[in-house]
């Protein structure tokens, strides 16, 4: 018994490593870095939404600011109008509630009283009032302007974790690669260049097929189509990289059609439109959330900027975009 035990034992010490340690295979490498790009790509159009939700907020923000400074000059005004009443006030009745009021942090909150009201008079009621709403609007601006720099700060700090997730997702992609065997890696990337340049020349055919009309759908395909072959880069809108959201609003800005740059947020214009009556020219929405948009060329194909390491190109259209289900097509 004790033989066999040993003998186990031997056995299981020379072989055991290499079946911890074994590498994955190139396939499964490939799948890897493909999900791991793909969502590398989800959360840059994350950070789309976001920085354009920065914009808007910042824009905001500093109107709010300018409102702030036009009320606080009214309100120095009527501070101003207060001072005066509180000099004639002192003026005509000697120490006391005159200087009292001169001589005030908050004019309205003496004057509030009932009792002062009758001794300054009806007739100055109106700027008691006035300085008392103005103050109102400069307190209520003032929490408007703090809410509006919190929300942009959550923002900021959302952009930057998407973005850092997206990094992240690239690196491992990266990592997964320079894990494999020199001659493994130099096939994938042979293998890869070669469905690329596959998917290239299919595109190609497909751009030059397209005629097409003069309706704004017809022009935004068109210019898409001319990309065919340009890189994906994150944030790009043109002339030569692009991502989806980026792809898709400059090709309806040469229709004359002003978009956002996130998929999110494109998915809001235009009117809804069924999967089964698309015509050229419509946006394609996939993903929940949404992270990735398209153009449908008719036919049953798309065009689009994809994700990190593929270019623009004409591919099928399906209900599942990879792991991304079809969610909605607008027509603008």
């Amino acid at each position: 018994m004790k033989r066999f035990v040993a003998a186990f034992l031997v056995v299981f010490f020379l072989f055991e490593p290499s079946f911890a340690w074994a590498a994955p295979s190139v396939s499964g490498a490939q799948r890897e870095v493909d999900r791991l790009r793909t969502l590398a790509a989800d959360k840059y159009e994350a950070a789309n939404e976001a920085t354009i939700r920065i914009a808007s907020l910042e824009r905001e923000t500093t109107s709010l600011k300018e409102q702030e400074s036009l009320i606080k000059t009214d309100l120095e005004e009527a501070k101003k109008v207060l001072g005066r009443i509180a000099l004639q006030n002192y003026q005509g009745s000697g120490f006391g509630t005159g200087l009292e009021l001169l001589l005030s942090t908050d004019p309205s909150q003496y004057l509030a009283d009932a009792s002062m009201l009758d001794l300054v008079g009806t007739r100055y009621a109106n700027e008691i009032r006035k300085y008392m709403l103005t103050k109102q609007k400069v307190q209520s601006s003032q929490l408007v302007i703090a809410d509006r720099v919190d929300l942009l700060k959550s923002e900021k700090i959302k952009l930057n974790r998407e973005v850092s997730s997206a990094k992240a997702a690239l690196a491992k992609a990266t990592g997964i690669l320079n894990s494999l065997k020199k001659e493994d890696r130099e096939r994938l990337r042979s293998q890869e260049a070669a469905r690329e340049n596959k998917i290239f020349k299919d595109s190609q055919k497909y751009a030059t097929s397209y005629v097409g009309d003069n309706s704004r759908g017809s022009i935004a395909l068109k210019y898409a189509l001319k990309q065919i072959g340009d890189i994906y880069v994150w944030a790009a809108a043109g002339p030569t990289r692009w991502d989806c959201s980026g792809l898709t609003m400059r090709a309806y800005q040469a229709a004359g059609v002003s978009l956002p740059h996130s998929s999110r947020v494109q998915v809001k214009y235009g009117k809804s439109i069924s999967y089964g009556s698309l015509k050229p020219g419509d946006l394609l929405f996939f993903g929940k959330p949404i992270s990735h948009v398209s153009i449908y060329m008719g036919g049953g194909k798309m065009v689009q900027a994809p994700r990190p390491g593929k270019k623009v190109e004409v591919v099928k259209l399906t209900k599942m975009f990879g792991r991304k289900p079809f969610v909605g097509a607008r027509r603008l």
